[in-house]
């Protein structure tokens, strides 16, 4: 390969995978975190429609994989915008949880189904999926894990190999 080549594909692998693997560690930190410390509340999986009204061609509405939650915050003490102690009111939230990344929605999570899941206080669209309710995401995890370590090494290899010719 030529130098001008590999250098510039390995700067390009070098730096997807480096933030491949930058994102990978952020999301499973934000995600641990909020089954840890996150409320848990119940939420129904409702269908997706189009902004107009209209189903996509979809009668089931599971064409995302990752399903459409809507939920109700809990009312919680200081966190208000008002003066301080002040209750805040529940709101209605429709979001959907993260770490979904399957190609297609499992059976459990079919709308009309009540899921347990866990949200930020702070900013409830940050919705995880309780442990137990859908399979674990270990396997998509790796996938992207190991897509960011290939392409950072890859990356280095080319890199590494200009500055020892």
């Amino acid at each position: 390969m030529e130098t001008p080549t590999a250098m510039s594909a390995g700067v390009i692998l070098t730096f997807f995978g480096g933030a491949l693997l930058l994102w990978c560690a952020s999301e499973l930190r934000l995600r641990h975190h909020l089954r840890r410390h996150g409320v848990s509340v119940a939420a129904r999986v409702v269908a997706d429609a189009d902004p107009f009204g209209e189903p996509y061609g979809d009668p089931y509405g599971e064409l995302d994989s990752s399903p459409l939650l809507s939920f109700s915050t809990l009312p919680s003490v200081g966190l208000a915008g008002g003066l301080p102690g002040e209750a805040a009111r529940s709101e209605s939230v429709l979001a959907r949880p993260r770490g979904i990344t399957a190609l297609r929605r499992p059976a459990q999570l079919s709308p009309g189904t009540i899921v347990q899941v866990s949200y930020d206080a702070r900013r409830p669209s940050r919705v995880v999926l309780a442990q137990g309710e859908t399979a674990p995401a270990l396997l998509g995890d790796v996938f992207w894990a190991l897509l960011g370590t290939s392409a950072l090494a890859g990356g280095l290899s080319l890199l590494s190999s200009l500055l020892t010719a």
